[in-house]
């Protein structure tokens, strides 16, 4: 296995050499309020002015790379000159407030009451599925499993050619699709309105101006009350128009140009620190959209913050933060220059700190109640934009900051803020945390499992910085919360372990299931799901496949089975599995758009007491029976037999 890491020394430069927490930065009662906050441009005339000073430098940059072609001609060397540095600009503005809001939910999220966009949701007595560009709704009500409705996930007036709907999100009884197109060049709201008996019907399609937002692990929509939340990076050139590339929306129609888009980023709500921004080495535009989903209208409005085009996204119950990276390469990829953006849900103004390093994803980070903001760091990361989080290289470092310590972005944080950390054996490292703890290790991420990586965890008490480490006999795939205490999951290239850790002082592990001949067949977050029973007990499921296959193959193949544990008190027993027999035609199914499962087929789904496995177009359903699972029955909502309707 190729394995990168950044050299010693710059990881000490980045990070700081740090023998043992710093408790003084502990927030426990210090407000989270910043002391200072981002300040925007003034007006549309100032944001101009630094677009015509990036303009005006690459003129002067064509007029010189033609004055170095031909004096390249006469013999001559060309001339070269500095970029200037554009000046920082400011101006207070709110971000859109949002409301949580607690139901019962089929979704692996990374916080109670924030959902994240998936294939699978459950509203009423339906579930609700997002799979190739259709959705469908199947009635569990009392004792049935029955499909009710199907539609397609985008208007009857859009060319559907070209793009991805990727994530559904549903606020009361209306559902929202969120999808990218290559042909349009943007993000697409598709809205819905789903009746209590299932029936499906379309409403409406926004197109939001972005570049592709897509990650291997994250997840570009959050739902926090009616509040949708949407994230997207813009890419900025200074040799065209920088504008062109702003955050705005237009409600779809036949025919639709590009004058009936409305910007929702003034320049009065777009914020930037005081770090130099050089356009021709990247900047981008990273937008948090808030869309009020309780008006029959989608009304969004954007606060947008500008710095380098690496990118993580990430939102907590009360904020989402925005980090950027710069793209570096050589020597310099070890050393990224680095922001986080704090935009509280609550309206108040954005607050930024000056950073070293780059999160891996968005479990990288929590918001904890003590007020503190804790991010696993790699030294030379570049975000988690495509598969840019499955990378292994870079030294590793766990910052933790006081909300409070977020100002107007001329700060930085401390190196004694920084603790560094143990580097983990294996390609792709995963984490979690967990009641008091920081939870991470590696595994093979998206390449077949081999036995040639194995890892232990390691456990960081991330309040006192204390770090422990707990042995394994397996790779780290995956890393879940069962309760108060945590799941590990990885295959060695032969068999799939799941191992039960007691996070106690110190942390160790309890007990361990193999299954034979068999490794986790979904990396997605969503694809794992724990359903609680009591404080020390509840059951668990897991899409497998063959021990031999890569986890790509989830793109374009459905799981094998999904596996369900009985966990009682961290001891692991195997109830059974639910196959997948899909039809041998199901793939004929007259698919237009999103025909790669980008974020996987198969889920675990817990409902009212009740199991089901969604694997493909099948949903399976098994009884507990004394120790094991058995099927009771299936169906198969594949849209062939049934009548599409807009």
């Amino acid at each position: 296995m190729l394995r990168t890491a950044a050299p010693l020394c710059l990881a000490l430069a980045i990070f700081g050499a740090v023998p043992s927490w710093p408790l003084s930065v502990d927030a426990a009662s210090e407000p989270s309020a910043p002391r200072k906050t981002l300040r925007a441009f003034d007006d549309e005339q100032q944001l101009a002015g630094l677009f015509k000073r990036w303009a005006d430098e690459a003129q002067r940059r064509r007029d010189d790379a033609q004055q170095a072609r031909l004096k390249k001609v006469e013999g001559a060397a060309p001339s070269t000159q500095a970029l200037p540095l554009p000046a920082p600009t400011p101006a207070p503005a709110a971000a859109a407030p949002a409301t949580a809001g607690k139901a019962e939910s089929v979704t692996n999220v990374q916080h109670a009451g924030v959902d994240e966009g998936g294939i699978v949701k459950l509203h009423g007595d339906h579930l609700v599925i997002l799979r190739r560009g259709r959705l469908f709704t199947v009635r569990i009500a009392g004792h049935d499993l029955r499909p009710i409705s199907a539609i397609d996930a985008y208007g009857p007036e859009v060319d559907p050619q070209g793009a991805w709907y990727d994530e559904m999100l549903i606020s009361g009884n209306t559902l929202v699709v969120i999808g990218y197109s290559y042909a349009r060049g943007g993000s697409e709201i598709g809205v819905f309105d789903l009746a209590q008996d299932g029936r499906l019907s379309y409403r409406a399609t926004y197109h939001l101006r972005s570049n592709d937002y897509y990650s291997s692990r994250n997840y570009a929509s959050r739902l926090v009350g009616n509040k949708l939340i949407v994230y997207s990076p813009h890419v900025l050139s200074p040799w065209g128009d920088p504008y062109a590339a702003f955050p705005a929306v237009r409600r779809w129609r036949p025919g639709a140009l590009p004058s009936d888009f409305k910007r929702i980023a003034p320049a009065t709500r777009i914020y930037r620190s005081d770090e130099a921004l050089d356009p021709f080495a990247g900047v981008a535009l990273h937008s948090v959209a808030i869309c009020d989903l309780a008006q029959p209208e989608l009304d969004c409005r954007s606060t947008a913050v500008l710095g380098p085009p690496g990118r993580v996204f990430y939102v907590s119950p009360n904020s989402v933060f925005v980090w950027t990276t710069a793209w570096r390469s050589g020597v310099l990829a070890a050393a990224p220059v680095s922001a986080v953006f704090r935009i509280p849900l609550d309206g108040s103004p954005p607050s930024a700190l000056k950073t070293a390093g780059s999160p891996i994803d968005q479990f990288s980070f929590l918001e904890d109640e003590r007020g503190m903001l804790n991010v696993l760091l790699r030294s030379n990361g570049r975000g988690d934009g495509m598969w840019a989080a499955e990378s292994g290289a870079g030294e590793l470092a766990l910052m933790r900051v006081a909300l409070a310590s977020f100002s107007d972005g001329k700060d930085e944080v401390p190196k004694d803020a920084y603790l560094r950390l143990p580097k983990p054996a294996g390609y792709a490292v995963q984490s979690r945390y967990i009641g008091p703890y920081l939870i991470y290790g590696a595994g093979s991420g998206w390449s077949v499992p081999s036995a040639a990586v194995r890892s232990p965890i390691f456990a960081v008490r991330y309040a006192a910085g204390e770090v422990h480490e707990v042995p394994l006999v397996h790779p780290v795939d995956r890393i879940e919360a069962l309760g108060n205490h945590a799941l590990v999951v990885g295959s060695d290239g032969k068999d799939l372990h799941l191992t039960s850790v007691r996070l106690s002082d110190p942390p160790a592990t309890v007990d361990r299931h193999l299954r034979p001949g068999a490794a986790q067949g979904e990396t997605r977050s969503h694809g794992f799901f724990y359903k609680a029973e009591s404080e020390v007990d509840g059951l668990l499921g897991l899409p497998i496949i063959g021990r031999d296959e890569s986890a790509a193959r989830q793109l374009s193949t459905g799981s094998a089975a999904i596996l369900y544990l009985r966990n009682r008190g961290l001891a692991l027993s195997e109830l059974g599995t639910l196959v997948a027999r899909p039809a041998q035609n199901e793939r004929n199914d007259a698919c237009r758009a999103s025909c790669v499962d980008w974020y996987g087929n198969a889920r675990p789904l817990f409902v009212r007491g009740r199991v089901f496995a969604l694997m493909g177009y099948e949903i399976v359903e098994g009884k507990v029976e004394e120790k094991r699972l058995v099927e009771i029955r299936r169906v198969n909502y594949s849209p062939l037999p049934l009548q599409i309707a807009h």
